[in-house]
């Protein structure tokens, strides 16, 4: 939409998420373009000029848009697998399948992935794609294109990873990179689609995917391959006991202090999971201002334990949510995080103090926008940031009787989404994509589904 055309919205109640968590029983919100013109209490002002649409969000609450700081679109098409192991067997059971992976089912899943995320309110999504098994095709070029399609700011993690089976990894060796032509596929992803100016659509982070499944080299050159090209890093860690144990006999150190040695600590990082920190790993992150995708739902359905947020939020971590892979979290949706979050960290050391409705909407919006080093445009409803954000329909039976709208939206049944705007576009419309056919999403996900399944069964 050109720069001097507005849309109004009004007669909503608002939850800014900005630095003094400003919320207005009854207010208004101002899109010019791409960007947030204004907001606040009552009615808009009179007098504005091309407007181009007028609102009326009476019964509904605007948030920023939700940001999903993790996940693996390619799961979406191994659904429901393994339902009952932990994060290793669950591994050593689908990568003979991942393995087998190809461009028009990594194009299906992302199209699945994001569908389900931005029906339900995400604006900003990532995906950390590392499975490149030999002959599948362009798999990033697939997964950009499938979020441009869809209109979702995107960042997309050049995942990676070089210790196949015959090195002691978990992969098959096809499906694997050697050091070199990994980092360098990596670099032209970057330097092809990764835009680093103020309203970007596409960003690429440098992403090895963990310290189990690469090299230490891949993780020391991969860090200096980031900083070389002015981007983000990011990978697993510290998400289980195993892996824990796996450090300390193979490095000689923990996870947090083996990334350090390889450079992998920075405000320029975030991590997923971090389920097994001490104090001391915890204070290191707050120190470097390293970032933490935390995804509740991934976690207990791989039984890996409850992350400490609370106390990485109290040191002054960053912290986002990630639904993480949908073969470990099935909904694949962002707003059931905002719940979890909240419920399992309550099931730890904190009990009820460890997260209020207000900090697990934080986490869903400003949390993930500082994990993804864009606070300055996106994450909060404040003027001149850009135009993505959400309107939840909250009096209908699921949340009509509960009086304070966060609560609602937080505690309460997954409110539907009236219209999502990414960049002052509206891309959801009474719970349905406006930017694509969510019918012919879910068939070509099930016949790619299909498709994969009776390729690994051929072995």
């Amino acid at each position: 939409m050109a720069a001097d055309r507005r849309i109004v919205i009004e007669n909503c109640a608002i939850a800014t998420v900005d630095a003094n968590d400003t919320e207005y029983a009854s207010g208004h919100v101002v899109l010019a373009g791409h960007r947030i013109e204004s907001l606040g209490a009552g009615r808009a002002p009179e007098g504005l000029e091309n407007v181009v649409r007028r609102i009326d969000a009476s019964g509904h609450l605007v948030t920023p848009g939700l940001i999903n700081t993790h996940h693996h679109f390619y799961q979406w098409i191994t659904r429901g697998l393994a339902t009952d192991h932990n994060l290793f067997d669950w591994l050593v059971a689908l990568y003979p399948v991942w393995a087998r992976i190809d461009e028009p089912m990594v194009r299906a899943a992302a199209q699945g992935s994001l569908a389900m995320m931005a029906r339900g309110g995400v604006t900003t999504a990532m995906d950390h794609h590392y499975v490149f098994p030999h002959g599948s095709g362009d798999l990033s070029g697939a997964i950009i294109g499938a979020a441009r399609d869809m209109g979702v700011r995107f960042t997309l993690a050049r995942g990676s990873m070089d210790r196949g089976e015959k090195d002691g990894g978990l992969p098959p060796d096809f499906a694997v990179e050697t050091l070199d032509g990994a980092l360098a596929a990596t670099e032209e992803t970057v330097r092809k689609h990764h835009d680093s100016s103020f309203d970007a659509m596409t960003q690429v982070a440098v992403a090895p995917c963990s310290p189990f499944s690469v090299s230490t080299e891949l993780l020391r050159d991969g860090a200096q391959l980031a900083r070389r090209l002015g981007v983000r890093l990011h990978t697993h860690g510290s998400e289980t006991v195993e892996e824990e144990k796996f450090c300390h006999e193979s490095f000689g150190m923990g996870p947090t202090d083996y990334f350090e040695s390889t450079g992998w600590l920075g405000e320029d990082v975030w991590m997923a999971h971090c389920v097994h920190m001490n104090d001391s790993d915890i204070a290191a992150f707050a120190r470097s201002r390293t970032g933490v995708a935390h995804c509740p739902s991934s976690n207990a359905r791989l039984a890996a334990g409850i992350a400490r947020v609370p106390d990485m939020l109290a040191a002054g971590v960053p912290v986002g949510l990630g639904v993480d892979g949908t073969a470990s979290n099935e909904s694949g949706e962002l707003h059931t995080e905002l719940r979890n979050a909240l419920l399992i960290n309550r099931l730890g050391a904190h009990k009820e103090r460890a997260l209020n409705a207000r900090q697990a909407l934080r986490l869903g919006t400003y949390g993930g926008a500082q994990v993804l080093g864009r606070a300055s445009e996106t994450g909060s409803l404040e003027p001149g940031k850009l135009a993505d954000l959400v309107l939840w329909k909250l009096d209908t039976l699921a949340h009509a009787s509960i009086a304070d709208p966060v609560t609602a939206l937080v505690f309460g049944a997954a409110a539907p989404v009236t219209a999502s705007f990414v960049n002052g576009r509206q891309i959801v419309e009474d719970g349905r994509l406006l930017t694509a056919d969510e019918d012919a999403i879910a068939r070509a996900t099930r016949d790619e589904a299909q498709r994969l399944a009776r390729i690994a069964a051929q072995g």
